[in-house]
């Protein structure tokens, strides 16, 4: 079914690259439901919706698709949701604006039927894609290092190094040791056993503890948070959320098509300019969106920590499904996922080492050319420093078009890049975000 001796990989492979990958991820059962909770949304209820979003997604990723991508809600668009859309306007609840996100899903849906998408990914320059893949590895990398402590927040420079006597720094740094020699010796599932090591040391060093139990009955508090989907449509126009609708509509294709770009060449799965299967691929997030909303989550996205998955040895549909599973019996034990995903350590050396793996694109940028060269380094650079997948694309996309046509070339820029590049100004320039 999975076309696993095709892809020169076998179960034990899969299922360990998705246990890697739903390790490295799981966090956001916890974290979506702590940052949505600001808007008023039930910690139970997200934690559900998420779980359900995540799994529909992963699912279709897998059965339709067959690539080892999984599908969860962004970050970013949760922060986006709750600060931008519910919390600056004062008479929009947080069912209104799910009702936003529901008609983003089913706008995402209408496109990934049509062949806008798919010609999307063709249309995108070599340079840029090679970018995206190298901004998203360094983007990743900085994540890890952040969340650990590692780096820290410096009121002059921005950024510094942290206190790396801190336990969160210290673990860090030994699982990074510890699965760097795992790699170095070629063992099978580095990155996972890396993972389990870590969480033995923070549990015998009191960091991991399990003091909620390990398991917990999953539940819907609120039920459906869209039950008509007319009403959802009422709650758009009525409240003019056009602007909102848009912002989703343009950041989760661009992040999603970016993320899966980044992760398929990875991966080896492209076939030259082309991503097999992309209608397949792109309906995956844009569905799990719609369901997302339906049970109170903002829009889902592809997620970069895939590419943890990969570099343990995924290339088909089974790491998916082996994630898809994860995540469903991870409802039944809340307090067990809330008390690992607590210890970012654990999973901060995958996404420093997959980071540097990913960063392997950027020897395929043409530096010689400053019109190909700029707008990947535009991406690579920006794509940290704005933690924004989507803000990266959109200067690369806005920065390549003008260079191409001040140095006589616009014949080379497909239509749709300058298409988008408009869009992305206008999103920039005029939109939240």
């Amino acid at each position: 079914m999975f076309k696993l001796s095709e892809y020169r990989t076998n179960i034990k492979t899969e299922i360990i690259a998705g246990l890697t990958t739903f390790l490295t991820m799981v966090y956001i059962v916890v974290v979506n439901p702590i940052i949505l909770s600001d808007a008023g949304v039930p910690f139970q209820q997200v934690f559900m919706a998420t779980i359900i979003a995540t799994v529909v997604g992963t699912l279709w990723m897998s059965l339709f698709a067959n690539y080892p991508i999984a599908i969860a809600p962004g970050m970013g668009l949760n922060a986006y949701f709750t600060y931008s859309v519910v919390g600056s306007h004062g008479n929009i609840s947080y069912e209104v604006a799910f009702s936003s996100v529901f008609v983003a899903g089913i706008l995402f849906v209408i496109l990934s039927l049509t062949p806008l998408r798919h010609k999307l990914i063709e249309a995108i320059p070599e340079s840029l894609k090679h970018g995206i893949t190298a901004g998203i590895g360094l983007f990743i990398a900085f994540i890890g290092l952040r969340l650990t402590g590692i780096i820290k927040a410096h009121p002059q420079n921005l950024v510094a190094l942290g206190d790396l006597h801190a336990p969160s720094a210290w673990l860090t740094l030994i699982g990074l040791a510890v699965t760097l020699i795992l790699m170095s010796l070629r063992v099978n599932g580095a990155l996972f056993i890396g993972m389990i090591i870590t969480g033995a040391v923070a549990y015998f060093t009191g960091q991991l503890k399990f003091d909620q139990g390990i398991a917990a009955m999953p539940s819907l508090p609120k039920g459906l948070i869209i039950a008509n989907p007319f009403t959802a449509i009422g709650d758009v126009v009525q409240y003019g959320l056009y602007a909102v609708v848009f912002s989703f509509l343009l950041v989760t294709i661009f992040d999603t098509t970016g993320t899966m770009i980044g992760v398929a060449q990875q991966a080896g799965l492209m076939k030259g300019k082309t991503m097999p299967r992309a209608r397949q691929a792109l309906l995956a997030d844009s569905v799990a969106t719609t369901v997302g909303a339906i049970f109170g989550t903002s829009p889902t996205s592809a997620y970069i920590e895939s590419s943890a998955g990969v570099a343990a040895g995924g290339r088909t549909g089974l790491t998916a499904l082996t994630v898809a599973i994860l995540f469903v019996l991870s409802a039944f034990f809340a307090p067990l996922v809330s008390a690992v995903s607590g210890i970012s350590a654990i999973t901060a050396p995958s996404l420093i080492i997959v980071g540097s793996l990913m960063m392997g694109s950027i020897a395929r940028i043409q530096w010689d050319e400053l019109d190909e060269a700029f707008p990947a380094f535009l991406i690579i650079l920006s794509m940290p420093l704005t933690s924004s997948i989507a803000t990266g694309i959109a200067l690369g996309f806005i920065s390549y078009p003008l260079l191409k046509v001040t140095r006589g070339k616009w014949r080379e820029v497909h239509p749709l890049v300058y298409i988008f590049a408009v869009l992305f100004f206008y999103q920039l320039a005029f939109l939240p975000h």
